[in-house]
């Protein structure tokens, strides 16, 4: 019983985590990065504003790094031991569990590999965090093809668990609720694509 409670706890946790502050520090990054649609100087002042936030160091270690690492870390413990969906939902619902699990294990590679190639390289010395970075990066076709994949199973992930979350969480009860929010997360989806993939090619 003791176990069954834990297990539920921390699948709380994780969903809870997943929408304040991941799922917001990845809305607030998109926006960020749609700037880059105004041309460098744009993009590197909203940048720059974010760095220059008081106790920025606390707040990227303990309200983004250590959720987003345990997020992830349970995540993909989820994705690898769960059950079939079949026989719990209709069709579609049983369609967006799967992509959520794939998604998920996308995500996190991306993540890991786009903190390496950004993050990573200013702690080590070698380069600055800055348009020019990104233009680089994204001046491979192939590059630019992975992080757009990337991004929108980020964003596809963040959507439809805001679907899941309100469930764990008693928001959506009913079945016509879930049905609204089915449209609204996949609504913040598409809306969220176009700002994430937009912000991408404007660095091209």
């Amino acid at each position: 019983m003791m176990a069954g409670n834990s297990e539920f706890s921390k699948r709380k946790l994780h969903s809870l985590l997943g929408v304040i502050p991941v799922g917001l520090f990845l809305t607030q990054h998109l926006i960020v990065n749609s700037f880059a649609k105004r041309g460098p100087e744009a993009f590197e002042a909203a940048a720059h504003f974010m760095e220059a936030l008081p106790a920025r160091i606390f707040l990227e270690i303990f309200v983004i790094a250590l959720p987003l690492l345990f997020h992830a870390i349970y995540g993909v413990y989820i994705a690898f031991t769960a059950k079939s969906n079949l026989g719990r939902f209709g069709f579609f619902r049983n369609w967006m569990f799967v992509l959520q699990r794939v998604t998920g294990i996308l995500t996190f590679i991306f993540v890991v590999w786009h903190v390496w190639e950004t993050r990573m390289q200013v702690a080590l010395g070698k380069d600055t965090v800055d348009f020019n970075m990104m233009a680089d990066i994204l001046s491979n076709p192939a590059m630019l093809a992975f992080y757009i994949i990337g991004v929108v199973a980020a964003i596809f992930h963040f959507a439809n668990g805001l679907w899941t979350f309100c469930i764990t969480w008693g928001i959506t009860v009913s079945k016509r609720s879930q049905q609204i929010n089915t449209y609204v997360t996949m609504a913040i989806f598409l809306i969220l694509s176009y700002v994430g993939v937009t912000a991408l090619l404007a660095f091209v």
